[in-house]
């Protein structure tokens, strides 16, 4: 298949399981996932680690979905969150996916988390997890 872009070269065999081949040999295949190359992978990376807002990180994931496909869940834990640690960040499987990628994003977001935990107070307010009140100084 000629597509239209530049695309993903493939994976070491046994090294992933994003089933590249199949989404290629589909006509009817969304391919938008295999533009992401290892260089704008590792540009896309950087620019999750430099997200400044709660409204930069929306933006991106709506970024993300429409341009490529992935799909990103944020969650905060129903037990609480007393760290980062504690929200989940999870990239749906999808065929052309490699795995890499898909530890690679949650792990940019929780190095944004980490230097910039205003963005993680807006999440969890937006899941009215503060209550509405404000933070103590």
């Amino acid at each position: 298949m000629n597509a239209p872009f530049p695309i993903r070269k493939e994976c070491p065999p046994g090294a992933c399981i994003c089933d590249r081949d199949r989404l290629l040999a589909d006509p009817n295949a969304d391919i938008r996932i295999l533009r992401l190359t290892r260089e704008e992978e590792k540009r896309l990376v950087a620019r999750l680690e430099s997200i400044s807002s709660f409204e930069d990180l929306k933006h991106m994931e709506a970024r993300m979905h429409a341009l490529l496909g992935i799909v990103l869940h944020i969650t905060p834990s129903v037990r609480g969150v007393r760290t980062v640690r504690g929200i989940s960040i999870e990239v749906e499987a999808q065929p052309g996916l490699c795995r890499k990628t898909r530890e690679a994003i949650p792990a940019a977001i929780r190095r944004c988390f980490e230097r910039k935990p205003e963005i993680v107070y807006a999440l969890l307010d937006s899941y009215d997890l503060l209550g509405g009140g404000q933070l103590a100084p």
